[in-house]
């Protein structure tokens, strides 16, 4: 199941691992070993942010993506299901509009 992480990173924490010179391996070394689908950085309510997409095969990963985040900047990580257009189109919206709506 693909999905979407959020994670905001700590200022203090980045910002001292921006300090060090620490900040790039360590986020480089997250990416290596989380294998995201892709990653993106941006500022989100004026936090620097992650954003990954990733393939869920098990709940049971789910500690091994937001664990590094977690421990390395003091990250808050939020997990969202995501479908694409044609996961979309399979989930039968119309049977589900006739027998919801």
């Amino acid at each position: 199941m693909k999905m979407l992480l959020t994670i905001r990173l700590d200022r203090e924490t980045f910002n001292a691992a921006v300090k060090d010179g620490s900040a790039g391996a360590k986020t480089t070394a997250i990416l290596d070993e989380t294998k995201p689908e892709a990653v993106y950085f941006t500022e989100m309510n004026g936090r620097r942010t992650v954003i990954m997409i990733t393939d869920l095969k098990s709940p049971s990963m789910v500690p091994a993506l937001a664990e590094p985040w977690f421990l390395t900047f003091n990250a808050d990580v939020e997990f969202h299901v995501v479908m694409s257009a044609e996961d979309l189109q399979l989930a039968g919206l119309d049977k589900l509009g006739e027998r919801w709506g």
